[in-house]
């Protein structure tokens, strides 16, 4: 995907260009992952589409939940998976964005 270590390094605008594409993944990745977390939300704890938004936006950014008590059963699996799933995401988006600066 990128150059070897041999060749000299490509071009001010195709870095930019390359960043953008890596920037653009990564909030795909977000909004499929955030998407999901409001999804999950609504069906499990049947919150309103803007606190799941606020429980889903807060486990992806690495806070953690705001409502944690009075969860049902459902929705305290539903919480762990997607908490551990977010955690994840995190470090993947982080990898997404840093990559190219990396290497």
């Amino acid at each position: 995907m990128y150059e070897p270590h041999h060749i000299p390094p490509i071009p001010a605008g195709k870095f930019v260009l390359r960043m953008l594409v890596h920037a653009g993944l990564a909030l795909a990745l977000i909004g499929v992952s955030l998407l999901v977390g409001i999804i999950g939300y609504a069906h499990y704890e049947h919150m309103p589409w803007l606190d799941a938004f606020l429980n889903s936006a807060m486990l992806l950014g690495g806070m953690g939940p705001v409502k944690t008590q009075g969860l049902s059963e459902a929705g305290k699996f539903f919480a762990g998976a997607y908490a551990l799933y977010a955690g994840l995401v995190f470090i993947a988006v982080m990898s997404i964005i840093l990559a190219p600066l990396i290497h």
